[in-house]
């Protein structure tokens, strides 16, 4: 009887204590928000992490902290943003034991994703696992609509590989039509999920538009010499090449196609041909080559966040990833800012239901996916990458051919 009434005294007094300091047993403010990403830093996949993604998430941290913090309705006020980031070095195992970590020993609140479609698909079940939603902005794949069923907290905001190849398919069967190419294509892939997935989709593409694909090659990943693939599709009579490349991949192609003086009418290649270090290495030389994204010259909300960018790193943004990342970052703060609190399960749900403004203008997701948000293939022209497909409004005219190498 007597440690029946202790008992009753001691959750009294401890239900006292919690109104007595406005119920802070029960809602705790957090010390800070902690985000966590496994990135790579070195390995062959670090050219596009420190162009596409790494700037974006410094952006981002920065005006959010600056702002005094993500605003959690729950607590009624702000809370500044805590970085833990890793070198994934570019090797998925690496990339898995990293968020693994990220999870299980940092206990980070929210997960960045890592760079490339590689990378994307391994951590994948790890943020599924856990029940983090992954916002993959440098990841290409048709299996997009099937992974965001299977893992409904994973949103591809690059879309499939279909959607750009058909795009593509477009362009050229209309330049076809005009008589300014013939029907034979010479295409190279890197042997990562990337290029398995967009060269298998160009393929079904080009054989349904009865183009002829008269060379076919694959190539690992950091191969560094690609003059015998380019003599191999020089020789092939193709008037249009196409390459889907990673960065060293891309810069390599260029260089040594401008060596061979291997100039086709068009000259379509992959990751790399929007970062702001191309034109730098290429100077006019870029003009008419085409690749994947591209932007609208007359988006006023793309053109602040590329001063924004230029002002903090002393470069510009990837003229592909770059503007659908820090969209999705926008659109992950409004979900957590709806929500009022840390609740994945509710930010994850806001983020597949909710419409959002970004600098791609207003975004609703579709199956864990935007629609026509953005340019899927551009070209430069006159110094400026600009979408010209699909058709529609903001996207310019493709100029063929491509102009002979300038020495």
């Amino acid at each position: 009887m007597n440690r029946g009434r202790s008992l009753f005294a001691g959750t009294l007094a401890c239900a006292i204590l919690t109104l007595a300091f406005g119920g802070a047993v029960i809602a705790q403010e957090p010390a800070s928000i902690k985000v966590g990403y496994a990135i790579s830093k070195t390995g062959p996949n670090a050219g596009g992490a420190n162009v596409t993604q790494i700037p974006n998430y410094q952006l981002w941290v920065k005006e959010v902290n600056d702002k005094g913090g993500l605003m959690l309705k729950s607590i009624g006020k702000r809370v500044k943003i805590e970085v833990i980031e890793y070198d994934d070095r570019s090797n998925s195992e690496e990339a898995v034991r990293a968020v693994e970590r990220l999870v299980t020993q940092d206990k980070v609140d929210l997960l960045f994703p890592p760079w490339g479609t590689g990378l994307n698909l391994a951590v994948g079940p790890v943020f599924n696992k856990y029940g983090y939603p992954q916002l993959a902005f440098s990841a290409v794949t048709d299996r997009a609509p099937d992974l965001a069923k299977r893992w409904p907290n994973s949103f591809w905001f690059l879309g499939t590989s279909k959607q750009y190849v058909d795009a593509l398919v477009d362009l050229l069967s209309q330049m076809r039509k005009d008589g300014k190419i013939n029907d034979s294509i010479a295409m190279v892939s890197i042997a990562d999920g990337f290029g398995i997935d967009l060269s298998k989709a160009a393929r079904e593409g080009f054989e349904k538009a009865k183009f002829k694909l008269a060379y076919d090659k694959s190539y690992p990943i950091g191969t560094q010499d690609l003059s015998p693939l380019l003599g191999e599709a020089q020789r092939s009579g193709a008037d249009t090449f196409v390459a889907f490349s990673y960065p060293p991949d891309t810069i390599a192609l260029t260089d040594q196609a401008k060596v061979a003086s291997f100039a086709p009418k068009v000259m379509f290649l992959g990751v790399g041909v929007g970062f702001p270090l191309y034109p730098q290495r290429f100077g006019e030389n870029i003009e008419g080559i085409m690749s994947l994204g591209g932007w609208q010259a007359g988006n006023k909300g793309t053109a602040e966040y590329r001063a924004k960018h230029k002002a903090m790193h002393n470069r510009d943004p990837d003229y592909w990833g770059s503007q659908v990342g820090y969209a999705s970052l926008q659109m992950l703060e409004q979900a957590i800012e709806r929500v009022g609190k840390i609740d994945r399960p509710a930010i994850i749900k806001e983020l597949q239901t909710g419409t959002f403004d970004t600098v791609l203008g207003k975004i609703k997701l579709e199956n864990n996916m935007p629609v026509k948000a953005f340019p899927l293939i551009g070209q430069w022209q006159k110094g400026f990458y600009t979408g010209v497909a699909p058709a529609g409004p903001g996207m310019a005219a493709v100029v063929v051919p491509k102009p002979a190498w300038k020495q």
